[in-house]
């Protein structure tokens, strides 16, 4: 049977990947997508999400616009301009490189917080949720509705790192973006998987795999020029021609558990540190007394990975 998962993202290039693997995979049952400010603007975020969906022709998956900035409001997160995250790395509509039609999926008009309460309350059996951008949307929900935390089977985060952060030198996008968030989900007792920057920079967008991707029926040519965007982005930042591919990887390892390979650990969210501030205290080595309270990936299965992405995407074309 299926997984049923609520996406909860912010496109994104990263997390149009994670939308297609999700749509497309006979192994998830796509509840709702659910937008967040983080890469861009929500009210973006979500645009993009219903111009993913509409790409796809897949119907009936309903789309809703959640929070706008960080739960302690927009002191607490840092900020590019009048942009709320990262339009240098994505473009100014968030998923520059392919000339969207407009999309024909509406917009739910709930609040994102408002359609995953519906989604779980009316599921007869425990729902995922996969979250790929901070995780404001996620929090909000279990604070609102803690009676309901033992509907959610577990969140699946693309949060954090084991080593070194990409927006500051300790502190993940995502979790530096909303730090008090990622830690009301970590200690909710809801199960939780970080996946960081640490496995997601094993998912590399190479020649090969951008020609592979490219020879896809329908899907192919937006998908290519999407990453050939992003690839350039990444070189001009980074120096990086060859960008990872950080948020499909979540969703891959949902589908296809044996992909990555984990450890529970302790994982504590810095808050507070004036250079640190959402950083993620993973204690792999067991030096605390804390008690694990998540699992971590620590490796991935690169080829597999893009063979599976690559095979979703000819079963959606």
């Amino acid at each position: 049977m299926p997984t049923p998962i609520i996406l909860d993202c912010d496109p994104g290039h990263d997390d149009t990947f994670a939308i297609l693997l999700a749509a497309g995979s006979d192994r998830v049952d796509l509840r709702a997508v659910t937008a967040v400010a983080g890469n861009h603007v929500v009210e973006k975020s979500a645009l993009n999400a219903r111009r993913v969906l509409s790409l796809t022709g897949v119907t009936g998956v309903p789309v809703a616009a959640g929070h706008a900035g960080p739960l302690l409001g927009e002191h607490a997160a840092p900020r590019q301009g009048d942009q709320y995250g990262g339009p240098d790395v994505h473009g100014n509509s968030g998923l520059d490189g392919w000339d969207f039609a407009e999309p024909t999926v509406p917009q739910d008009e709930r609040h994102a917080v408002e359609l995953m309460i519906s989604v779980l309350t009316e599921s007869t059996e425990p729902v995922t949720i996969v979250a790929t951008g901070p995780q404001t949307n996620v929090a909000a929900l279990l604070l609102a509705a803690p009676h309901l935390r033992p509907k959610i089977r577990e969140i699946l985060c693309m949060a954090g790192s084991t080593h070194r952060g990409n927006f500051l030198p300790y502190s993940e996008a995502n979790v530096l973006f909303d730090p008090e968030a990622a830690s009301i989900v970590l200690n909710s007792g809801v199960p939780v998987t970080y996946c960081g920057l640490n496995v997601t920079h094993q998912a590399l967008v190479t020649a090969e795999v951008l020609a592979e991707i490219g020879s896809v029926p329908r899907l192919g040519e937006a998908a290519e020029a999407l990453l050939r965007f992003r690839s350039g982005t990444y070189d001009r930042i980074w120096g990086m021609p060859e960008p990872p591919l950080h948020d499909p990887v979540v969703v891959a390892m949902l589908i296809d558990p044996s992909l990555v390979g984990c450890q529970d650990a302790n994982i504590v969210v810095e808050l507070h540190g004036a250079f640190t501030r959402g950083a993620t205290a993973i204690d792999l080595a067991g030096v605390t007394d804390r008690k694990p309270n998540a699992r971590v990936a620590l490796e991935l299965d690169a080829p597999r990975f893009w063979q599976l992405l690559t095979d979703t995407l000819r079963k959606l074309a």
